[in-house]
């Protein structure tokens, strides 16, 4: 019974413990959307950015991620920049970003 109540509370721990990383990855991401949303914006006025910026976050690991993020406190650099334009050449955002085609054009 008190083996039961342990893992019990084991389970209900790690269940916060993966609610918080959620979060965590969550705030990450975004921060990270929003820096490469500006880019591709700056570079591609007139297209509808969140299509092509949903696609290069998709295909960014998450240390990746996290660099990026990080430009939301220090700016966008020219190592910033050139690692978002590194993940939107990668095969899998460009196929990401030819499937959404029609939603591009803003």
């Amino acid at each position: 019974m008190r083996a039961l109540a342990i893992l019990a509370l084991s389970a209900l721990a790690l269940t916060g413990c993966a609610t918080a990383n959620d979060m965590a990855d969550d705030l990450a991401r975004g921060r990270a959307k929003a820096v490469v949303n500006g880019y591709v914006g700056d570079r591609y006025p007139g297209l509808n950015s969140a299509p092509i910026t949903d696609c290069i976050i998709d295909a960014a690991d998450a240390r990746e991620i996290l660099q990026i993020a990080g430009a939301t406190v220090t700016g966008l650099d020219a190592a910033t920049a050139e690692q978002i334009s590194r993940i939107a050449r990668r095969p899998e955002a460009l196929q990401c970003i030819a499937q959404n085609g029609l939603s591009l054009l803003g």
